[in-house]
């Protein structure tokens, strides 16, 4: 199985995170430039203000610059910058549209704590930037001094406090919302990523499960069959022994039965578990003209098989001629190993446009006539399996006119494609 993809994050975003985030060299170059740009366009305007305005802009712009590489530490830059502002009494101008940068980052990119500090700071960067503006500017820097809001009357001074903190709070939270919603669509597209991943890992699962289920059927199949003929020749041959000691060419015929189907099983287990390891494609692969090899197999043992087949051969698909063989093949084991040693096993393969209709017949043993079909091992379930899977059906019982017969009946639907 292969390994699982690590789990998707956002852009920009590496797994274990801390203050310092590892951004891609064209994000981080971008971020320098949008810094540096601003710094330019502000710059003339913060000349004319003096040097103090020059520092917050310098701070302003730095902490623009790492708003992606730390969001927590750019917050704490824009405040620093901010500060420099209030105490030098400065005018607002382009340098603070980097705060609006920075409340953006810390919804879009900062933990939970950092996300939650950028909301409280943009409610209360609205407080103190009112505040400033309406009434610790004008009245610190005097009549004679211009600044953004003039002294007035009480009568209007409310007005203009409520106007300038809805239209800042306005400015800060609408940045610091747009980071927000910036970071769900992130999250969910990512969610997304990680749902389909987890969907094709799970049907991947699904697949490597059905095929090891598929291995273990056929691995019964053929060690359940082989192992039947080998003891069916052994048992053979040693009654030839009692009978005749002198009957060696018996006893040759079956110990050379025995050795080809010993050989052939463990070919066959080879591969089964070569395609466990590898999932290759040189696995065994029986098709319907391996029933006749099949049946001359289990005719060497001295076993009846009488088969009949009807209508005209059809197109069958690999996995239903592979479910046909294993089904025939299990069948006629358990008549093998379960069936009257001297009584005619019948199968019929019989074909017509709709499906490929298998009967296998033969008397059951007297000291096995009282047992119950589900007292015949596992194999019967995986014929059933082997058969619905193919969109078919197998019915394995008694004769209901001779308790003592037992029939596996087994249909298999043709394909379209015609006759092969």
């Amino acid at each position: 199985m292969t390994i699982p993809d690590p789990a998707p994050v956002l852009p920009g975003r590496t797994p274990g995170d801390g203050l310092i985030r590892r951004l891609p060299g064209r994000s981080l170059a971008f971020d320098l430039s949008a810094a540096a740009l601003l710094f330019l366009v502000a710059l003339t305007v913060s000349v004319g203000q003096g040097a103090a305005s020059v520092v917050a802009l310098v701070v302003l712009c730095g902490a623009l610059a790492i708003r992606r590489v730390s969001p927590a530490l750019a917050l704490a830059v824009a405040w620093l910058g901010a500060v420099v502002q209030l105490v030098t009494l400065s005018d607002p101008g382009a340098a603070n549209i980097a705060i609006c940068g920075v409340l953006y980052a810390t919804a879009a990119y900062g933990s939970r704590l950092v996300r939650w500090l950028g909301l409280g700071s943009a409610v209360l960067g609205t407080i103190v930037a009112t505040g400033y503006l309406v009434a610790v500017q004008p009245a610190l820097r005097g009549q004679d001094s211009a600044t953004i809001v003039q002294p007035t009357d009480g009568s209007r001074i409310w007005a203009i406090t409520l106007a300038f903190g809805i239209g800042i709070l306005a400015l800060l939270g609408l940045s610091w919302t747009l980071g927000l919603l910036v970071r769900t669509v992130g999250l969910a597209r990512t969610a997304r990523v990680e749902a389909r991943i987890a969907d094709e890992r799970a049907q991947y699962e699904v697949a490597v499960e059905q095929e090891r289920t598929r291995i273990a059927r056929d691995m019964h199949d053929v060690v359940a069959h082989s192992l039947a003929v080998v003891i069916a020749q052994a048992d053979g041959a040693r009654y030839a022994a009692s009978v005749d000691p002198a009957a060696g060419d018996v006893q040759t015929l079956a110990l050379a039965t025995i050795a080809g189907t010993a050989r052939t099983a463990l070919g066959d287990v080879r591969l089964l578990l070569a395609e466990l390891r590898h999932n290759g494609s040189d696995s065994p692969q029986p098709r319907l003209d391996d029933i006749d090899v099949l049946v001359e197999q289990l005719r060497a043992t001295g076993m009846t098989v009488t088969v009949e087949r009807t209508g005209e051969r059809r197109q069958l698909g690999a996995g239903h001629e592979i479910a046909a063989y294993r089904i025939v093949q299990e069948a006629l084991t358990n008549a093998l190993r379960h069936g009257e040693p001297d009584a005619p096993v019948l199968l019929v393969l019989a074909w017509d446009d709709v499906d490929l209709a298998i009967r296998v017949e033969n008397a059951v043993r007297t000291d096995t006539a009282t047992q119950t079909v589900t007292s015949f091992g596992h194999g019967l379930p995986g014929m059933r399996e082997r058969a619905t899977l193919t969109g078919g059906s197998l019915i394995a019982r008694r004769s209901a006119a001779d308790p003592s017969r037992f029939v596996v009946e087994a249909s298999i639907p043709v394909s379209t494609g015609g006759a092969s």
